[in-house]
């Protein structure tokens, strides 16, 4: 029996893995070219690993939040409330999300398809709703 095609952002991730081996740099590129306060939240020894461990975590929540939701898309709800604690605004953490889809979408170029483009329009607003939610 064959297997269903992957979710569309799974998708978005597996082309954009075939491209790039860490989207890190990117995804953080973007993030202080769009938003030049988070550069001095990244100023300290470490990081880079800092940097990735929160990427890392950030998709693994995004592809459990559109997929099984086995527990890893609760991290969502619990870091926008544990970065609020410590000055980061809720619209700030949700920026994140949209700044990993355009990183993914700027490397897709042509294989950005419309149904990619519509699951991650439809998961940014869920994310919205679902960070504001109290863990």
């Amino acid at each position: 029996m064959k297997a269903p095609p992957p979710h569309p952002i799974e998708r978005s991730f597996e082309l954009a893995a075939s491209r790039c081996a860490d989207l890190t740099p990117r995804v953080y590129q973007r993030l202080f070219e769009e938003h030049p306060e988070t550069r001095m939240m990244f100023r300290s020894q470490g990081s880079e690993l800092v940097m990735g461990s929160m990427l890392a975590l950030a998709i693994e929540a995004v592809l459990d939040f559109t997929d099984e939701r086995s527990g890893h898309f609760r991290l969502i709800a619990c870091e926008a409330a544990s970065h609020e604690a410590y000055g980061t605004s809720r619209d700030l953490f949700i920026a994140f999300f949209a700044i990993i889809r355009e990183t993914l979408r700027d490397l897709l170029g042509d294989e950005w398809s419309p149904d990619i483009a519509e699951a991650w329009d439809a998961l940014l607003v869920a994310i919205d709703a679902f960070a504001g939610v109290p863990a």
